[in-house]
């Protein structure tokens, strides 16, 4: 009898681990595909660095016609991978190199599929329907998981430091009309409250709370500044977040 158990765990054992094995096998398969998949796209991209100047959003009147902006995405052949792709996100010199999506109908749809909408990780990087396309909210936060390759927003906390926040502190985004400035100005330890759900940013009053709340102290970032708030998770705190900063300087 003891014999015949033992043998039933042995074979349960097996079966575990292998399944254990499937497991990791598919996920890092996962992994690569994605990672081949996003480095087809990126190789399709011409962007240049962009040296921030100032936090002043530079504006033409509106009597001047404006001549669209160089676009170096493909905006055309991205719609055909996922048509809800709606802008690209780039960190010159990092990692962060990505599209940007948004769910029409569910917020937590592309936390956990790939953008061609694939089930499981490694997501995507995405934005709430709260949030507009045009990136004219008072904050847009932009989500992406902190994976174990370095791959999605992972790159993030190396913005904890911060001679290296200042060296990589340009950050470009594009849309299929307009191309948006930012300088990252901050980064930090947050809590995991739904920043979006938290605040009621068409008020001055929460704006000024929000700033206060990531311990700003840049005098050119104020309740009339657009910004940008990239979140991703940390690996041992699991009740926290950490947000990465920036703030409009142009918008072409």
């Amino acid at each position: 009898m003891k014999g015949t158990m033992r043998k039933i765990v042995w074979l349960a054992c097996i079966l575990v681990a292998g399944l254990c094995i499937g497991f990791l096998a598919h996920y890092f398969v996962r992994l690569q595909q994605n990672k081949k998949l996003y480095e087809s796209m990126q190789s399709q991209q011409s962007t240049e660095t962009v040296v921030p100047q100032s936090t002043a959003v530079e504006s033409e009147p509106e009597s001047e016609s404006k001549e669209k902006p160089e676009i170096p995405i493909n905006f055309e052949e991205l719609w055909q991978i996922n048509p809800e792709i709606y802008a690209w996100i780039e960190i010159p010199g990092t990692a962060i190199n990505y599209p940007i999506v948004q769910s029409a109908s569910d917020d937590l749809y592309y936390l956990d599929h790939t953008i061609e909408g694939i089930a499981g990780y490694p997501g995507s990087i995405y934005t709430e329907r709260v949030n507009a396309k045009d990136f004219s909210d008072f904050n847009t936060l932009i989500y992406g998981h902190d994976m174990l390759d370095g791959s999605m927003f992972a790159g993030l906390h190396a913005f904890s430091d911060e001679n290296y926040l200042h060296e990589h502190e340009a950050m470009v985004i594009y849309t299929a009309e307009h191309k948006y400035t930012y300088r990252i100005f901050k980064a930090l330890t947050y809590d995991d409250r739904h920043i979006m759900g938290s605040y009621d940013f068409s008020d001055f009053m929460q704006r000024e709370a929000y700033l206060e709340s990531i311990g700003n102290s840049d005098p050119e970032v104020t309740t009339d500044s657009r910004l940008v708030t990239m979140s991703t998770c940390i690996a041992d705190q699991p009740y926290n977040r950490f947000l990465v900063e920036a703030v409009l300087i142009n918008e072409e």
